[in-house]
């Protein structure tokens, strides 16, 4: 893996609207979590949850947030918004400071964001010296598709060590 397949950059803090819901699976669990996420978005897009947000949405990224809340697992499908949140929904608070952001592709969605969370928790912060991850949500972003892939980035709130 080499330096260039990710970035620290500086964020103001944001708001992401979600709708989501509760991971069941043990979180060192990996293939029964990935389950759970793949089953959740397949709803989403079904049953209306996902037009719902992109109808309220300031942009065409397409956020996949995971949050502890009250130790329950949770991610949520989610949209950067101006407008207020279905009642359902939960607000989710980015605070400002460094974010790992790790970029790539992949055949579809999930695969992406699949994809880049291997890479950022799998590798890139087991493995780093000067920054860590301390908590709070962290999230793919799915930006847009190019050559029949879809890209994005995964952005991870991170404090120096």
């Amino acid at each position: 893996m080499n330096m260039a397949d990710y970035t620290l950059e500086e964020k103001d803090s944001f708001i992401v609207v979600g709708l989501g819901t509760e991971l069941k699976s043990d979180y060192t669990d990996f293939a029964g979590i990935n389950k759970e996420k793949s089953d959740f978005w397949q709803t989403a897009g079904q049953d209306g949850t996902l037009d719902t947000l992109k109808a309220i949405a300031a942009n065409d990224y397409v956020f996949a947030v995971n949050e502890a809340v009250n130790n329950k697992m949770m991610h949520y499908a989610g949209v950067m918004t101006e407008a207020s949140a279905p009642e359902e929904a939960r607000v989710i608070q980015f605070p400002k400071g460094e974010y790992l952001v790790v970029k790539g592709e992949g055949n579809t969605a999930e695969e992406l964001n699949n994809k880049l969370s291997g890479i950022a928790f799998g590798q890139v912060l087991p493995e780093a010296k000067d920054f860590a991850y301390v908590g709070g949500p962290n999230t793919t972003v799915e930006m847009g598709q190019q050559n029949g892939l879809v890209f994005g980035e995964m952005w991870i709130p991170v404090v120096r060590k």
